[in-house]
């Protein structure tokens, strides 16, 4: 059955046989009960039944409706259908008929009008339907009193035939939507984690891409004047290039775990490549693994952005520490691209996924131009991060 409980009993057990589990019990399970109903036909076809011929109609209908409104129990959309709740009450006149009417066997048919209320009442409908009908059947028992079984035994017996049925069937609807939750929940969890994947190899691969492209002109520059200098910007692009290996394979088991001081030493080498002075200013008591990385993500992709936009010549990193909370503060003095200059505010997607990431850890992420031009990223977060805050659910890219 779906989740919405539109589905069909037949889906449930094909859904199981694929799985290779034993289904939920279907309405032919509830078939064979009719051969409580042997007694009477017995009696109708020796004689011993007066007027027959309604005896044997009122087993004729009684007989076609139980399957209509055992098969209608097992959908949803169908049991709760007025049509059910009519059929159900036509059954009830039957029975009630037939066993005021003849009394003995024909008591039986009790059990098998509850079976068939267990299939479509639920909840209070179902207290109520089956205490009902079991004080009518123990009534009507007493009454005759022509039947070989106890009065009580018999209002005992459709009380507890419905009561049984509808558990039955109401664990095997509950089993059915929780083994198609936790479906649904392993099927979102592999969406999360090849988000995150996705994100992670994006940020990884755009940060060191851009380094590389910087220290690649770098060295093109320098190679006509400045051997030496330009084989060192070489080695440093092999050294990036090793590292981004390094770290994709990290992100791909969700292992990786970046440093503030790595990732701002990483800043300071892709800047100077760049041209871009680079000021780093650090104070405070040690941070969490956990802050480190977050803040080291937010240096990270600072430093893409200000390679790749700000035209900037200076750009400074200030990390304040305090009791509570601790600071990151990155400001450039670039001019941004050519266009119009950058709105005040969080803005862009990725932007806005950074600021989702640090408020998950209960932090804060401001982003805007700086009251004396360029562009300032403020990041704060409290000293007491919570564990797994800073692991790369999300990589964000920021862009001005």
């Amino acid at each position: 059955m779906s989740r919405n409980g539109s589905g069909s009993w037949k889906e449930w057990r094909r859904q199981h046989r694929k799985e290779g589990r034993l289904g939920p019990p279907g309405p032919y399970a509830l078939l064979p009960w009719l051969l409580l109903g042997l007694g009477a036909f017995s009696n109708l076809f020796q004689g011993e039944t007066s007027n027959p011929w309604i005896g044997g109609l009122g087993l004729l209908v009684f007989n076609s409706l139980y399957p209509a409104v055992v098969f209608r129990g097992f959908e949803k959309r169908k049991r709760e259908s007025p049509v059910s709740y009519v059929l159900l009450a036509v059954m009830a006149l039957v029975t009630f008929g037939l066993a005021i009417g003849y009394g003995g066997s024909w008591l039986l048919f009790f059990p098998l009008l509850s079976l068939a209320c267990g299939t479509i009442l639920r909840n209070r409908q179902l207290m109520f339907g089956m205490l009902g009908l079991a004080a009518v059947a123990t009534c009507v028992a007493i009454w005759r009193g022509d039947n070989n079984s106890d009065p009580w035994t018999i209002g005992y017996g459709t009380f507890i035939s419905g009561a049984v049925t509808a558990a039955i069937l109401t664990l095997s609807e509950t089993v059915t939507e929780l083994r198609a939750t936790r479906q649904e929940l392993a099927t979102t969890a592999v969406e999360k984690e090849r988000l995150r994947f996705s994100r992670d190899l994006h940020d990884l691969l755009g940060h060191t891409l851009s380094v590389i492209v910087v220290k690649s002109e770098a060295a093109r520059r320098l190679a006509p004047r400045d051997m030496d200098a330009a084989l060192a910007q070489v080695a440093d692009i092999e050294s990036v290039g090793r590292q981004a290996l390094t770290e994709i394979r990290e992100a791909v088991t969700g292992y990786r775990e970046g440093s503030l001081a790595t990732e701002l030493d990483r800043a300071r080498s892709a800047l100077t490549a760049a041209g871009i002075e680079a000021v780093v200013r650090r104070s405070g008591p040690p941070l969490t693994p956990q802050a480190e990385a977050l803040l080291g993500w937010v240096v990270r992709e600072t430093v893409t952005n200000v390679v790749r936009h700000s035209n900037a010549t200076t750009c400074s990193f200030v990390v304040a520490g305090a009791a509570e909370h601790v600071r990151l503060t990155v400001t450039d003095d670039g001019r941004g691209p050519a266009g119009p200059p950058p709105a005040p505010g969080i803005g862009g997607t990725g932007l806005k996924g950074l600021t989702e990431r640090l408020a998950a850890a209960g932090g804060s992420l401001t982003a805007g131009p700086g009251p004396g031009g360029g562009f300032v990223v403020g990041a704060e977060l409290p000293v007491d991060t919570a564990d797994g805050a800073g692991s790369p659910a999300s990589s964000p890219t920021l862009g001005r």
